[in-house]
């Protein structure tokens, strides 16, 4: 079975904003944020990771069309060899 990171960060966000959806009724209700904190901390490491994620996903994208600009600056430097036999 492989391991499916799309259906966890699914679930880290679901957990994220429903313990962020908590904590706000808690705060509201109870008038005291210092009691609730906790609850603000959980949805906070629920969301760190798909920060982190996303940050290396784009660094990597960022690498890619690097490295590709690079390849076609390469290409368009060496000339294309013609496909005619000489004589």
């Amino acid at each position: 079975m492989k391991f499916d990171k799309d259906l966890l960060r699914t679930v880290l966000f679901a957990v994220g904003v429903v313990a962020m959806v908590i904590g706000i009724y808690q705060t509201l209700l109870f008038n005291d944020l210092m009691r609730n904190y906790w609850i603000f901390m959980v949805a906070m490491a629920c969301w760190m990771p798909l920060l982190y994620w996303r940050q290396q996903e784009r660094l990597e994208a960022k690498i890619a069309e690097q490295k590709e600009k690079l390849a076609q600056q390469a290409r368009a430097k060496t000339p294309a060899k013609s496909t005619k036999k000489r004589r």
